[in-house]
Parts: C-alpha cells; structure tokens; sequence
C-alpha cells in the first residue's frame, strides 16, 4: 500500500492512503507511528529530507519510502532531461504543461534565496497525482524491474541519510581538541594562526629569504620563481620535486593547514554536538549516483581524524568495505566468464596475475586502465593482453567509451543516466579540438556505467542492511564503498554476519546468479582508527 504525505503547519498534514480519499491530521507523527505499525506501507512524500527529519525528532522511524523529488530526477536523466527542476511542484507543473519554476540543484538545493519566487507548499492530492505519473513512466524504460530497484534503493538512501544525521557519528570532543593541540598548539584567538602553524610559516619564509602567506597559491608560485625554481602550481607531488630548503616546511605546513581548515576547531563547533558529527548527506549528489554532503566534508576524513571517531562504553563500531567493487561489477555487468571466474575470489588481481607475467600490480594497472582510460605508462600493453583474454569485459568499457564520444547517454545497470553533453562540449568536438574533447567525455562514459553501477550495489546493501540490523543497532557512516554501524557491543557479531548477508542479498538483487564475489570485510572495533 502507498500512503501519500503532505506535512502541514504545527506538526499536523495529510495523509492519502492509496485508493482513498485524503483526511487531515493534527499530529502527523503520531498518525504515521500508527499506520506504520498496523499497515506497514510505503509513505510517498516530496522530498525525504523536508519530512524525515520531524518524524526521526519524534521517534518515528519508517521502513519505505517513494521519494518524488529523487524519483524525478532519475526519470528525467532517464529521458535525456538532467538537470530540469526534479521538485513535486514541477514534476506537477510539467505534467499539466505549466510554466516550471527553477530551483537550485545539489548540495545548496535547500537554502533559500531571498527575493526568491518559490512554489506554494503540496498537498497529498499533487503528491499521488505526480506519484502515479511517475510509476506511469517507469513502466516505459527497458527495463522497469530494474528501474524500481533503483528508485527503492535511492529512495531507501534518502531515508538511510536521514537517520545518520540524525543519529550522528560517534566524535569524542575531547580526543579531538587533545590531537588538533598536539598537532597544532592550542586553540588560537579567531584571525591567527596555532602555534605550530605560525612556527612553520615563519620557516618558509625564512626559506625563501622573505615573508608571504603560504595559503596563498599565488604567492608561492611567485617565491618560487624569484627564487629561480619555478613551478607551474602548488600540488603537493609537483612541489616535492623541486630542490629548495622550503619545500619541506611548505608541505608540512599545506598538510597541517588542511586539517586546521577542514577539520579544526571552528569546523567542530559547526558540526559536532553532544559528542556526535552531524553532516548532512546529499544522495545522489554527484552524478555517477554516488553521495556528497553539504558541508562537513564526511566523505573526507583524514587518517589522523579516524581516532577521534570513538564507540560509546559498551558500545562497538563495526566497520566494512567492499574489496575492489568497481572491477567486480564491471565483471558481473559485461557477462565474462573468465573475469567472473577471476572475481569469484577474495583478491581478484591476484586471481587475474597469471596472463599479465605472473604480477599482481599489473593485472590491477589493466582493469584500472580499462575503467577509467589510462594510456600512460604499460597500460596499453596491460590492455592488449586484458583485449585478448577477457574480451567481453574489454568491449563492455569501449562501447561505453565510444558512445560517449558519439554524445550519446549511456546507463548504469540499474538505469541511471549520465547527463548530456553540453552545448559547449558539443561547440569543442566540431572544432580543431573535437578529437580531444570526444575522447575526455568517452573516459567520462567509459566510467559512468561502472562507477554508476558500484553506487547501486552500495545503496542496495545499505538498505538490505538496514532491515538486518537488531533494534539497537544504528548506520552511522557510508562512504563510497564503506559502511559503519555503531551497536551494543553484544550485538557486533550479529551485525558483522548481517553485512555479509546484505552483501549476497545485494548482489542477487542486482545480477541474480553469477559466479562473482562482492566479500565485505568488517570487523569490530572500539575506534575507527583500528579498523584498518
């Protein structure tokens, strides 16, 4: 059963249980709590993180949703339409040939514009109206039982996203602010450098024989030259192979000014609260389908920070990655019995050695040179010989490839769509540089339908998961390919089977039967620094 939701003012809204007609409530909560236990449906609404968030606050957690505004925008990547305003409201507009108003797209979506003309708020009404235009639709791709798969699953995500921020990372405070001193100095006044910050510039200065700001690209650049070793920018692996007595202070000083500015104190005191990292998660935020955060930077925690990520006393972390996702999905989707067999074991290179003289590392250089393009180095040997033994794997990659420099879309397994390309890619590719930016989109491509499906398998774990996990168990982090729950520590072994049992589940989902291997490797720790 579909029950369409339209939250209202002061904590009251409307339900549309499909079928019937809309009634209002006063608590909405509370009516959802209700027809979540009795009924168990799947609750249509706008958007996830414009409803969730209230009914996490009031302790109502749901099983399944059908998100419109994620929805949408699958549908018109589908329909070769990326980027079109995915909102209900526009959904509805379009669908009754009305003027679509803009909105913002990604991370920033939600923030509001002053001045802004914005669209009045939906009623349960639209929401099943726009509801069932879109299942209407989905019933049109290639394949609609793939395609439900990924609406369940990004639907799911939104959901998943939802309870993470609300539950939160675990994040000792205090064993954050001892590692930023010890790295840093103490906290400084706002407008200086800490201690060990300043004491490292005022090396590069000295360096160099003048004083500039070393988070100046600009000024780096220019003490270079007049120093007489220029360099064409200030990355880190260009630096390091320039001879001056400065460059080792400038890149300790790069290295600890990155986790000052992105991970420091006054990034704590925006993000961290009750001992818990909070960012907010954008599903879907990048366009191979893979998550973003809007600010937080959640998907970069450096190595160092990983300490501070503590479970609770007599609580546990259980964390789990996917061992090579992208090569065993590129084996599961191109149908290649000699890679499948290859992936049907825990260390895939080393199964794939042999053709490539017995080494490991060259066996990864050509399924990682297949994927994303690679031309440099041994790669076109490497992929001569990967051309002549896995030959359908090989090919799935090119077409792909090719059909990007044709301009045409390309889809993931599930149906995701890469975005067109643009008038200006289209402006480049019949001019004296069309062969070069033909050949960028087609590694663009080539990566999409792999990378794009490696997102849908990680989706559909964390959902098959998230209805294996034992009631106090919670989801705490995802990234890319990783997963990490915080649990009692008596219920870390029944989560470790769980992930392993949502990994078959996920990869049965997606490919059926196959003789490919996804392993997920977790283990339980008390901290994230342990776990690796």
């Amino acid at each position: 059963m579909h029950v369409a939701v339209a939250a209202g003012p002061d904590g009251g809204g409307v339900l549309r249980p499909e079928g019937r007609d809309a009634r209002s409530v006063t608590d909405l909560a509370a009516a959802v709590r209700e027809l979540e236990e009795t009924s168990h449906p799947r609750w249509v609404w706008t958007d996830t993180r414009e409803i969730y968030p209230a009914l996490l606050g009031a302790g109502v957690r749901l099983a399944r949703c059908h998100d419109l505004a994620l929805t949408e925008g699958l549908l018109l990547g589908y329909e070769g339409r990326y980027g079109e305003p995915r909102s209900a409201q526009a959904a509805h507009a379009r669908l009754h040939g009305l003027p679509v108003l803009e909105e913002h797209q990604g991370p920033q979506a939600r923030q509001a514009t002053l001045f802004e003309e914005e669209a009045p708020p939906p009623d349960a009404d639209l929401v099943a109206e726009v509801h069932a235009d879109q299942l209407r639709r989905i019933e049109a791709v290639a394949d609609p039982h793939r395609f439900r798969l990924l609406v369940a699953a990004e639907s799911a995500g939104a959901l998943i996203a939802g309870e993470m921020e609300h539950e939160g990372m675990p994040w000792r405070q205090d064993v954050h602010d001892e590692l930023l001193t010890g790295l840093l100095g103490p906290r400084p006044v706002h407008g200086m450098r800490p201690s060990k910050l300043q004491a490292l510039a005022d090396q590069v200065s000295a360096a160099f024989g003048m004083a500039f700001n070393p988070d100046s690209p600009q000024q780096i650049v220019k003490a270079f030259k007049l120093a007489g070793v220029p360099v064409a920018s200030t990355r880190a692996h260009e630096i390091k192979q320039v001879d001056h007595p400065g460059v080792a202070p400038l890149l300790a000083y790069k290295e600890l000014a990155r986790i000052y500015s992105f991970h420091g104190w006054v990034w704590a005191d925006q993000w961290v609260r009750d001992h818990r990292f909070r960012p907010e998660y954008v599903v879907g935020g990048v366009v191979s389908g893979r998550w973003a955060t809007n600010g937080g930077g959640a998907l970069q925690i450096p190595k160092v920070m990983r300490k501070v990520v503590v479970a609770d006393e007599g609580w546990t972390l259980v964390v789990a990655d996917a061992a090579q996702l992208e090569p065993r999905v590129l084996a599961a989707m191109a149908g290649d019995g000699g890679l499948a067999r290859a992936a049907g074991q825990i260390d895939l290179y080393q199964a794939l050695a042999q053709p490539f003289g017995g080494e490991r590392d060259n066996a990864k250089i050509a399924m990682l040179s297949a994927m994303y393009g690679g031309t440099s180095g041994d790669a076109p040997k490497l992929l001569a010989v990967m051309r002549q033994r896995f030959p359908r794997a090989y090919q799935f990659v090119e077409d792909a490839a090719r059909s990007g420099e044709e301009g045409k879309l390309v889809r993931s397994w599930l149906g995701r769509t890469c975005p067109p390309p643009s008038a200006r890619w289209r402006e480049l590719v019949s001019g004296p540089d069309g062969n070069r930016a033909a050949r960028d989109r087609g590694r663009f491509t080539r990566n999409f339908v792999v990378q794009a499906t490696a997102a849908e398998w990680a989706l559909t774990l964390m959902a098959v998961l998230r209805g294996l996990l034992p009631d106090a168990a919670r989801l705490v982090f995802f990234q890319h390919d990783e997963v990490m729950v915080h649990c009692p520590a008596e219920a870390a072994e029944e989560v470790v089977v769980a992930v392993g049992r949502a990994a078959e589940e996920a990869t049965r989902l997606l490919f059926g039967p196959t003789p490919v291997l996804f392993p997920m490797e977790a283990v339980a720790v008390r901290c994230y620094a342990d776990a690796k």
